[in-house]
């Protein structure tokens, strides 16, 4: 376990912000991250997944903690399902690659989501349907005061959409050092009515789940600019959710907005959307922008600071409230 100093986060952020990290340490056990929790205060550590749910707007002076764990493992298996266990530190595309090699099902809509596994119940992450919840079984962390181990349980975690218990009132609280998910080992359950799916299966007349998660990454591919060419950190904001009678008046005024009933009091309506007809599809300052296909990605063109992206967003959350009447909350962690 080395400490580095004054090192650069650029390659340990998706976004690319070159800012500095005073210390600088891998943690590749659990041991060794109670040692570090040992003589630390919690208040002086940053802790640091795979970068990819969150904008540096600063150098960190706190020591940052790269969660390095690593491992997965089949803790049960039944005649249909399976349990299994994933450490921390492990990518989240090549975990869900490697489920889909065992033909495990459930995660195949989360394909080439960036980030990590330990990262995953944070965000509640969720792409075409399917959110992390709908799998998720328990997970492990560490507080980070105390150095006990808990287990989460489903229902312990409070999952809301892109949201949990851990971005509320435990944040900050617990070090997530592994995840348990429920998979499926026969008769998978598809879903593939959400955004361009089916028709990327047209053709297809059975697709596995493998077809699933090819189509998925097809699509993410097709509007999405991959965070090792352009900085980025996918969905910058979350979809809004406004009252049914917000919904019933902005439709009188734009008939044409999508929208997703979430039930009989609450509509949620696409952000990308807002974003696009606000004018601001392809809108660039500098080397901070809005991604051209997909007007829910702000994106760093090379050299835009974390300050650069987040007067961006700020400037995005301004016109589409003017515009609509609609609040923008970000998704990603500004820090």
């Amino acid at each position: 376990m080395k400490v580095i100093h004054n090192v650069s986060l650029k390659p340990y952020n998706s976004f690319g912000i070159d800012v500095r990290a005073n210390k600088f340490i891998k943690i590749q056990t659990i041991d060794g991250l109670k040692k570090i929790l040992r003589k630390t205060y919690a208040e002086e550590l940053f802790i640091l997944g795979g970068g990819s749910n969150m904008l540096l707007t600063g150098d960190i002076s706190k020591t940052v903690l790269q969660i390095g764990l690593k491992g997965k493992q089949v803790l049960e298996e039944k005649e249909d399902y399976v349990i299994i266990k994933a450490h921390a530190g492990e990518n989240w595309h090549e975990f869900v690659l490697w489920t889909l090699q065992q033909d495990f099902g459930g995660l195949e809509n989360l394909s080439l989501i960036p980030g990590n596994v330990g990262t995953s119940p944070i965000q509640n992450i969720g792409a075409y349907g399917v959110e992390l919840k709908d799998t998720f079984v328990s997970c492990e962390a560490i507080n980070i005061q105390t150095l006990e181990s808990k287990t989460f349980t489903l229902e312990d975690c409070e999952f809301d959409y892109r949201n949990s218990v851990f971005k509320n009132k435990l944040k900050g609280q617990y070090i997530i050092t592994s995840v348990n998910f429920k998979l499926s080992t026969k008769n998978h359950q598809l879903k593939i009515d959400y955004g361009a799916i089916e028709s990327e299966l047209k053709g297809i007349e059975n697709p596995s789940i493998r077809d699933v998660s090819d189509a998925v990454i097809r699509i993410r591919e097709s509007k999405l600019p991959n965070p090792a060419e352009i900085g980025n950190s996918g969905s910058f904001f979350k979809n809004p959710i406004i009252s049914t009678e917000a919904f019933v008046t902005l439709q009188k005024n734009f008939p044409e907005v999508p929208s997703y009933k979430i039930s009989d009091t609450e509509v949620k309506i696409p952000a990308g959307w807002l974003i696009d007809q606000a004018g601001l599809k392809g809108y660039r300052d500098g080397d901070a922008g809005v991604h051209k296909k997909q007007a829910l990605v702000l994106v760093n063109y090379g050299n835009a600071s974390g300050s650069d992206i987040l007067e961006l967003s700020l400037k995005v959350r301004e016109i589409v409230k003017e515009k609509f009447g609609v609040e923008l909350e970000p998704e990603v962690n500004i820090i």
